[in-house]
């Protein structure tokens, strides 16, 4: 494998991508994933759109601006500008991103890829301790930085970053990026990057302990809109597109950005709305397309705002398995067909999914256009229809993890490894079972922990759950569940013998939790996600707790 020649004048990012022999297997099934040589992704997503529709509005916000493609245009110029003229950016350097979803945090975004360089994105709720790792990783010479999420960066600049150039958005002083911005022309061409120069890096959301930082090119931005946006979400230039999620999560940044803009459509920028307080927003400001998580569909259904959602032509749920309970329940409320997707960090997007009438409730979808996928058996062997593994993808994006061991862990024999277990039908559509680090082995039986969660979630009392394997001598593990209950249920021994036979009146017996935990909250990262690993490190420190005293005990009595 060779890359073009690279327009960097810092080689930092591509010094320390992984050896080609470590990549996953690269595919380009469609015209649409050719690419030139050269490529900068910020031209394909604001100054041709800009060309096109200067005045239609590009980014909206509930009661703020609302910037049209030219003023975007101009406005990530100038941050362009700033950089290159003011700090003295050359192509290849770092910068990190930290703010919430606000138009000049997209600004900012599309400023750094025009000046050439590399955007380190970083969620905006991260606290000091949270980001070192990552700035200790990626060695980012400057920060643009929301002036309500500047404490945490000063911190890191006094402990590990000594050297980072810290410029506030929105702060008080001259040396304010918007009021940097203000002296400059807006004028400002593009730098002539290659199409596979590294454009992100992307921390993963740790859901496995810590962060890794998936690389990502100029021409992965515009596959993941060549593949997910034009095959799937066909956004109309009068779409009005909402996400629950943050720029600094994929997810987010495909969905409120990448699409919007290169359909000429309107990113509608919420800062920090819940789910339900979103539903209230989606008729008054004439969104069309919603974007969240199914515990944000899940929470819209709890507090009765479904109707809320009638106004849209389309809903697109990710970042976790959508129950087919929540749905049905979307669907006979408001008549929407939720687009249901898989992706991650490390494939940048989605990439199995299906929408309208080729939707099946229950399944997760097809490969889009461009991508592969398989199930592989415990052997690494593909498996047939019906035989749960892992799920295996390969495509125009995949895993390249910035100088990181643990790439051979997601990357083999060419194949994404996403972490998951899927079956695959007879029609070819893909049937997420769990986690493969949440498949429980009890007695011989496989049980997936989301399945026994989302049992449990049914229960009227139970507002949320968790659950993990706990070592148990006898039968390798046993099914032990993490509750929250709603306010005002009381826990105790009566309320967890009837989860437990709530859950074996609707799953398998081997099935249900032999032991149920009353908790006041469960550990979530910053996207929101569960982080199994937290209670699973929990539960095994304490079987081996357990197994050292009855070892001592046992010893004593020999004696």
């Amino acid at each position: 494998m060779k890359l073009s020649p690279s327009g960097h004048t810092d080689t930092f990012a591509r010094d320390n991508l992984p050896p080609f022999e470590q990549w996953p297997a690269l595919e380009f099934g469609t015209d649409l994933l050719r690419y030139p040589e050269r490529l900068n992704a910020a031209t394909e997503l604001i100054d041709v759109p800009a060309a096109r529709f200067p005045d239609r509005v590009a980014l909206s916000t509930p009661d703020g601006p609302r910037w049209t493609y030219s003023e975007l245009l101009v406005r990530a110029n100038q941050v362009a500008q700033v950089l290159t003229e003011d700090l003295g950016l050359v192509p290849g350097n770092r910068v990190l991103l930290r703010s919430p979803n606000t138009p000049w945090a997209v600004a900012a975004w599309l400023g750094v890829l025009k000046a050439g360089g590399v955007a380190v994105v970083a969620f905006s709720a991260l606290r000091a301790r949270e980001l070192a790792p990552i700035v200790r990783k990626t060695q980012p010479g400057f920060a643009l930085v929301d002036h309500r999420h500047v404490e945490d960066v000063e911190t890191l600049r006094a402990t590990v970053a000594p050297s980072l150039r810290v410029v506030v958005t929105g702060g008080p002083d001259d040396g304010d990026l918007i009021r940097r911005a203000e002296t400059k022309s807006g004028r400002f061409t593009a730098v002539d990057t290659a199409a596979d120069d590294v454009a992100l890096f992307c921390p993963t959301s740790g859901s496995t302990g810590t962060p890794k930082i998936c690389t990502h090119f100029h021409r992965d931005i515009l596959s993941v809109d060549n593949t997910f946006g034009k095959h799937v979400l066909k956004l109309r230039p009068d779409d009005v597109v909402s996400c629950t999620a943050p720029l600094a999560f994929t997810f987010g940044l495909g969905m409120l950005v990448v699409f919007p803009l290169r359909a000429g459509a309107c990113g509608f920028l919420t800062e920090s709305a819940a789910p339900a307080r979103l539903a209230d927003l989606l008729p008054d400001d004439g969104v069309t397309v919603l974007a969240t998580a199914p515990t944000g569909y899940k929470q819209i259904l709890d507090a009765g705002k479904a109707h809320r959602l009638a106004g849209l032509r389309t809903a697109v749920s990710a970042g976790e398995h959508l129950p087919v309970q929540v749905w049905r329940q979307i669907n006979e409320a408001t008549g929407l067909s939720i687009v249901d997707g898989i992706g991650g960090t490390e494939m940048l997007h989605i990439y199995l999914s299906a929408a309208g009438e080729d939707i099946r409730p229950g399944a997760t979808g097809k490969p889009l256009p461009g991508y592969r996928a398989t199930i592989l058996d415990a052997d690494g062997n593909e498996a047939g229809p019906g035989v749960a593994g892992r799920l295996a993808v390969r495509g125009p994006v995949g895993c390249r993890y910035l100088a990181d061991e643990r790439q051979g862990d997601y990357v083999q024999g060419g194949w994404n490894l996403t972490g998951d277990t899927f079956t695959q039908d007879e029609d070819g559509y893909f049937h997420f079972t769990a986690r493969a680090d949440s498949m429980i082995v009890s007695s011989g039986y496989n049980i997936a922990a989301p399945e026994v969660e989302a049992a449990l979630d049914d229960h009227p009392d139970v507002q949320a759950s968790l659950v993990v394997g706990k070592p148990d001598p006898l039968r390798g593990a046993l099914v032990c569940a993490f509750v929250v209950l709603r306010d005002g249920v009381a826990g105790g021994e009566a309320k967890a013998e009837e989860l437990q036979g709530f859950v074996k009146s609707t799953l398998a017996p081997y099935k249900y939790p032999r032991e149920v935990r009353f908790t006041d909250s469960l550990p979530r990262n910053a996207s929101g996600k569960l982080q199994h690993y937290v209670l699973r490190r929990l539960v095994e420190e304490e079987a081996a707790r357990s197994a050292e005293e009855a070892q001592e005990t046992k010893d004593g009595t020999g004696r």
